[in-house]
């Protein structure tokens, strides 16, 4: 069931958890290809190409919780949407490292996190412009059935 403006709730976690999960599955595979391209030392360019891949996908899950939700808060949803799925790859990659043994950058991660955020920001952004030039989500659409005849 979907959160109406009436309920008095300031965030639709559904839409938050759609696009957390569009920006999860396109990241995941960017972030580790971007881990790979970093220990490569042939390319170290092609590290940068990946982690700004990554970003696009956290941009795109941005818009896609912006664009969905209906509570008039799109960069809010877009900021939160793309914060949380940023730390839920961080912290499961800096468990990862610090089981392993790997040294973490700290500062690598504030520095994304910085990132993550103002891709959250133009994502929600995009969602809202999609949503003022009327492009909706079905389930808030309306069709007059009574103007069609």
């Amino acid at each position: 069931m979907a959160v109406t403006e009436t309920d008095g709730r300031r965030w639709d976690w559904i839409a938050i958890r759609s696009g957390g999960a569009l920006a999860l599955v396109l990241a995941i595979p960017l972030f580790a290809a971007a881990s790979w391209a970093s220990g490569a030392r042939e390319s170290p360019g092609l590290a940068t190409v990946f982690s700004f891949g990554a970003l696009v996908a956290f941009m795109a899950g941005a818009a896609c919780a912006a664009w969905l939700q209906p509570l008039r808060l799109p960069l809010a949803h877009g900021l939160v949407t793309a914060i949380l799925t940023y730390l839920a790859v961080q912290v499961v990659v800096t468990a990862y490292r610090l089981v392993v043994g790997n040294t973490v950058n700290w500062f690598n991660i504030m520095f994304f996190l910085t990132l993550a955020s103002l891709a959250g920001l133009i994502g929600g952004a995009f969602g809202q412009r999609m949503r003022r030039l009327g492009f909706v989500p079905s389930n808030e659409r309306r069709i007059d059935l009574e103007d069609r005849s």
